[in-house]
């Protein structure tokens, strides 16, 4: 049974949605417009964090994102574009996190759009786990860290320096390895991506 932080417990952790990307390895069709369950892919990543316990939801756009804006409903949620989105994640990242400026959220919870396999369960154990400005979270898959990530205020800028490319903040985090929290959710969710047309297949 998974328990659930109250939103005045939550409040001060924004989520924060990378869905920049534009397909490239699928003809160029952006992953938040993928459809699933005859919408938009990035409303099931919106809901996947609301219901998971993210009470405020920062969503980083990129390929097309005019049109993302209006075919998917995404309201309540904070919509940050990217310029940058071609030069890999890790640009979407510091856009997200520089988008928490000033909003009192003093932690992001970091999930992607191309993953419907991971629901709110896996949101609320990584949520759950929050203790402050210097936790360091994530959802570990049979012991191996994966999506979504909970990264404290203390750590952002130290992210933003080193989030290049498409690695995000990976290499942060072999550099605090020793800090993470990890958080087995390999018994609800499954970390698979949309990278392919092969992968296309697990969209419904």
């Amino acid at each position: 049974m998974t328990t659930r932080k109250t939103p005045g417990e939550t409040r001060e952790v924004a989520g924060v949605l990378l869905a920049a990307g534009g397909g490239r390895r699928l003809g160029g069709r952006p992953k938040a417009l993928l459809p699933h369950r005859g919408r938009p892919l990035v409303e099931h990543a919106v809901r996947v964090l609301r219901e998971g316990g993210c009470a405020r939801i920062h969503v980083v756009l990129g390929a097309r994102s005019e049109e993302v804006r209006e075919r998917a409903a995404l309201p309540g949620c904070v919509l940050v574009d990217n310029p940058d989105w071609e030069q890999g994640m890790g640009t979407s990242l510091r856009a997200g996190l520089d988008s928490l400026a000033g909003t009192g959220a003093r932690a992001a919870l970091v999930s992607l759009v191309d993953q419907p396999g991971i629901g709110p369960e896996a949101v609320a154990r990584v949520l759950g786990a929050h203790q402050g400005e210097e936790s360091l979270v994530s959802a570990a898959y049979d012991g191996v860290r994966g999506h979504p990530v909970l990264f404290g205020a203390a750590h952002w800028a130290g992210i933003a320096a080193t989030a290049t490319g498409d690695r995000g903040a990976r290499a942060y985090l072999k550099e605090h390895e020793r800090a993470i929290a990890l958080v087995e959710c390999g018994d609800v969710a499954r970390p698979f991506d949309i990278d392919t047309e092969a992968d296309l297949a697990h969209l419904e």
